[in-house]
């Protein structure tokens, strides 16, 4: 009898553990499709998963960080979903690709045209970004997720170091170092021109080799034509001398 209620009373606080433990690890995160460096540009994911049995997702709200403000934000389109991207004026303007910018991103809001994130499931939200910073390791993007019960649950809790990880901790994405060859955003457009132009060399050179071979082709055929006619020609003559000679011998005889 003490044996199985010491089996039920672990039962238990195994399950009340994975119950207070279930928002650290299905909360809202934000991963690159690759690697997000350092001056360049990233596709990532807001990866939004539905913690509620009797409800479900019907909207997201990120805000972007006002300490490093990022020009260029451009949202892919996903099914069922209505995105709208939330621009303000920067203090201090920024230079990108030698134009000065002066305002940037500071809220993208997904809205549920439909059912949103049933629960069990879960959702990815895309988003190209850049010129990420140059000057710091991470950008915190504090999220705001809605039920459709009205239920508003605020991922903007920051990580402190050293310290166990929040109960509602804010997505942040982890930037790697500089590629080498790429100082900046500017750096990264000068060898993307350089690589367009590179390849319209490369199309250049396959089409004027193409272009050889066609009219290599061409004169070859031209030569074999003619070469064909002579001989056509000879081919006649001679079976008209022989018509000729034959018929004097039969003359003849």
């Amino acid at each position: 009898m003490k044996a199985s209620r010491v089996a039920v009373s672990g039962v238990l606080a195994a399950t009340a553990a994975l119950a207070l433990s279930g928002p650290a690890f299905a909360h809202v995160s934000v991963q690159p499709e690759g690697t997000a460096a350092k001056g360049g540009y990233a596709t990532v994911n807001f990866k939004v998963p539905n913690e509620r049995d009797n409800a479900s997702t019907t909207k997201l709200e990120v805000n972007f960080p006002a300490d490093h403000p990022l020009a260029s934000v451009m949202p892919q389109p996903v099914a069922g979903w209505t995105v709208k991207v939330t621009k303000s004026k920067l203090d201090k303007p920024l230079d990108l690709h030698g134009r000065k910018i002066d305002e940037a991103v500071t809220k993208v809001t997904w809205t549920a045209d439909g059912k949103g994130i049933q629960p069990g499931f879960f959702q990815k939200f895309p988003l190209s970004l850049g010129a990420l910073p140059e000057d710091t390791d991470e950008l915190v993007f504090k999220a705001i997720q809605t039920y459709s019960n009205k239920e508003v649950v605020r991922w903007i809790e920051t990580q402190e170091k050293g310290e166990e990880e929040p109960e509602a901790p804010a997505p942040v994405l982890a930037l790697t170092a500089a590629e080498e060859g790429h100082h900046g955003a500017a750096a990264g457009s000068d060898d993307a021109d350089e690589a367009e132009k590179a390849e319209e060399a490369d199309h250049a050179k396959d089409a004027k080799a193409a272009a050889s071979t066609t009219e290599a082709s061409a004169d070859s055929s031209d030569t074999t034509a003619r070469v064909l006619g002579v001989v056509g020609i000879v081919v006649g003559v001679a079976g008209v001398a022989f018509g000729v000679v034959a018929g004097r011998r039969r003359t003849t005889a």
